[in-house]
């Protein structure tokens, strides 16, 4: 998500609040909606981000959206929003992870369905195909760096003939890393923090009667 180029102004300011040494930078609240073909096969999967209110003021200011404060945003400016979370730099998975049978799943690229201002934070949504996945499939939504925390606030949705499981991260063990890695040093740059993100995620997992 972090990973767009497209708002440099945003990201500047958040490395230089007092804050910066601190992860995670930004908040995302995270739905999922798993996708099956007609013979009861995962193929696809939709994903809604809602950015925290911190984030979302930052960017409409940057952007120059919003500016009467009102919490709507005009066609026009809505379509200026659209997809400025979607040009992702070379390397960047989305900060999605699904495996079957213990090997990664590839994920197409994001195609954009919409974006939305809801009560001053900013909503997008976008889907992602893959093949057909007939075994139990694991989704983890985390940024490996924890600079972006993920939650499951937006809810999981899977087809009717699929069977879901969540299992909550242990946070304990997370924050645990998480101090330790500052401790051992306080002062430590963005760029050389441990990838501990993948401690802080719910695993999902989804079976479908294909």
């Amino acid at each position: 998500m972090v990973r767009s180029r497209v708002i440099p102004a945003v990201f500047a300011v958040l490395l230089t609040a007092p804050v910066a040494q601190a992860h995670p930078h930004v908040f995302v609240q995270t739905g999922l909606t798993l996708v099956a073909d007609a013979a009861g096969r995962l193929v696809g999967i939709e994903v809604s981000w809602t950015y925290d209110d911190f984030y979302s003021l930052l960017l409409l200011e940057d952007m120059g959206l919003d500016p009467d404060g009102d919490g709507t945003l005009t066609p026009d400016e809505l379509a200026r929003l659209d997809g400025f979370d979607l040009q992702w730099i070379e390397g960047y998975l989305g900060d999605l992870y699904l495996t079957a049978g213990g090997a990664a799943v590839d994920l197409g690229p994001p195609e954009g369905r919409g974006t939305d201002l809801v009560a001053g934070q900013i909503v997008t949504r976008h889907f992602r195909a893959f093949a057909p996945q007939s075994g139990p499939v694991i989704v983890k939504a985390y940024d490996p760096t924890f600079y972006t925390a993920y939650d499951l606030e937006g809810g999981v949705t899977v087809p009717d003939i699929c069977k879901l499981a969540i299992q909550p991260a242990d946070l304990d063990r997370a924050y645990t890393m998480v101090e330790e890695a500052l401790y051992k040093n306080p002062a430590m740059p963005d760029d050389e923090f441990p990838e501990v993100g993948e401690a802080f995620a719910d695993v999902v997992e989804v079976t479908c009667n294909a």
